[in-house]
């Protein structure tokens, strides 16, 4: 039998991911969200329990997914004391989704077994169709049997799997996505500046993207943004304010390592720029904001 689910955190990626494991055939029967209307609406559609507590969760399933914001948040939903995942958790599973730092996912691993259960992190390189659709490119770490142990659940989740890797122990998969979105971020950054000096030329920008698109100037970025930062459309898929965050992560992680990040450092920059403008909700392809003429041109 398929085991039971819940989820922690039911924004739009929690919510979709679970939508998609229950057109799996999966029961999904308890939500939990600290915005206690939206984790109703998602607990209605699924036939699922909109929990109140966090104890009350893990109670309710065997394996609970955790989608959520930022390290504070993560803590605070397997917190020592008080209420928190780990009451009760005596053979349950946990896999993690949020992109925190990577320390805090070695932390989680540690707590979740003291507390007689199992925790795996699952990063995603993906967004919200993806998450709708069961095509998440998923960065998992920690134990390689609890990887396996959990792999058929993933699967639905991954392209049938063809997207889902397993990277190495607690700690890894959060390395690997501060990576990716570090580089993400920066080619946001560019293209924004490229089409931006481009705009100020006076230059066709549908030429110069076709261009770019057939040139080293070429990136997944150009195929994503490069139409939303000319024609200013910034529906949020990958906020600038995540962005900000999620580029932090690796400067951090550049330091404890002593290496200078200089692309990394000016491109959390312009993120944080972005936030410190009030344009933190804007999709990331808002960056062009800050970089084309005549727009917001931020603090």
């Amino acid at each position: 039998m398929k085991p039971t689910l819940a989820f922690v955190g039911v924004g739009r990626m929690g919510a979709n991911m679970a939508r998609r494991l229950k057109d799996q055939g999966y029961p999904v029967t308890a939500v939990y969200d600290t915005h206690a209307a939206g984790a109703k609406e998602v607990a209605a559609e699924l036939g699922a329990k909109a929990c109140r507590t966090l104890a009350e969760v893990t109670r309710a399933a065997e394996v609970i997914f955790t989608v959520v914001t930022d390290d504070a948040a993560q803590r605070a939903v397997f917190a020592a004391a008080g209420d928190s995942l780990l009451s009760g958790a005596q053979g349950k599973a946990f896999v993690n989704c949020a992109t925190i730092s990577p320390r805090v996912h070695v932390e989680v691993q540690a707590a979740a077994e003291a507390a007689g259960a199992v925790s795996l992190e699952a990063c995603m390189a993906s967004s919200i169709p993806q998450a709708r659709n069961g095509t998440l490119y998923l960065m998992c770490g920690g134990r390689r049997e609890v990887f396996d142990r959990l792999k058929p659940l993933l699967i639905p989740l991954s392209d049938e799997g063809k997207l889902l890797r397993y990277v190495g122990p607690a700690g890894t998969g959060g390395q690997f996505k501060a990576l990716v979105n570090m580089v993400m971020n920066i080619n946001t950054a560019a293209l924004a500046e490229g089409l931006g000096l481009g705009a100020a030329l006076g230059l066709d920008l549908p030429t110069l993207i076709e261009v770019f698109s057939q040139t080293g100037a070429n990136s997944r970025v150009l195929a994503t943004d490069g139409e939303d930062m000319v024609n200013r459309d910034h529906p949020c898929y990958f906020s600038a304010a995540h962005a900000a965050k999620d580029i932090g992560i690796a400067v951090a992680l550049g330091a404890e390592q002593h290496l200078r990040l200089p692309l990394a450092a000016a491109t959390k920059s312009q993120f944080d720029r972005m936030v410190a403008a009030g344009l933190g909700r804007l999709d990331k392809s808002g960056v062009a904001e800050l970089t084309f003429p005549g727009r917001h041109a931020g603090p």
